[in-house]
């Protein structure tokens, strides 16, 4: 889907590791959300409340899930689920644009 339709856009901006992570919510009739937003390349960590699923858009990371030790390629037209309550880390090789599900 390229376009949300009857939604509510927060106005304020989202920005995580000094600008180099931003996005903008997306608020939903229903009430579920999305974020839409942009990260530089770098490594991050982040932490969940609820399950997300993020969709990768266009640009490529690594990411490394709770309980994996591996690290898995992620590239535009992908996507990953990260459980609740948990970390994970994503090294963003190019600047990347995402769509992030929340899914609680």
């Amino acid at each position: 889907m390229s376009e949300f339709t009857n939604v509510t856009v927060v106005r304020e901006l989202n920005a995580y590791f000094g600008g180099a992570v931003t996005s903008r919510t997306i608020i939903f009739p229903d009430v579920s959300k999305k974020t839409l937003g942009v990260m530089q390349p770098g490594e991050y960590t982040f932490n969940t409340g609820v399950a997300e699923t993020m969709e990768i858009l266009s640009g490529e990371l690594d990411v490394k899930l709770p309980g994996n030790d591996l690290w898995d390629r992620v590239v535009g037209g992908e996507s990953f689920t990260v459980a609740a309550n948990s970390s994970f880390t994503m090294k963003v090789n190019s600047l990347t644009d995402y769509c992030c599900s929340y899914l609680g």
